[in-house]
């Protein structure tokens, strides 16, 4: 069995920002992504109330070029303005003919 070595970008928002993220990671190059809810704390605390909204957790694996491609945007258009936190990370995948 062949793994190959992709990226996965992992983007935690506000859920608000769902639809728009989503877009911009396929008008971007990945072919699909896994969106679930998420909760934690962070730099800003802990969000305190409904109103604040819910947060999301947008994963995607993908070539080097897309990741470095999503960063940026997410760099240029979001980290300013919203609550807005991405990493991403070498993974090892089998079928990787899937992602491109």
């Amino acid at each position: 069995m062949k793994l190959i070595t992709m990226k996965r970008v992992t983007i935690v928002a506000e859920a608000l920002l769902a639809d728009r993220l989503q877009e911009d990671v396929v008008r971007l190059g990945a072919s699909g992504y896994t969106c679930t809810d998420a909760d934690g704390k962070g730099s800003r605390g802990v969000r305190a109330s409904e109103w604040e909204g819910k947060n999301i957790k947008i994963e995607c694996v993908v070539q080097p070029d897309v990741a470095q491609r999503i960063l940026k945007k997410l760099a240029d258009v979001y980290f300013e303005h919203f609550a807005v936190i991405a990493y991403c990370h070498d993974v090892e995948v089998v079928r990787g003919e899937k992602y491109s």
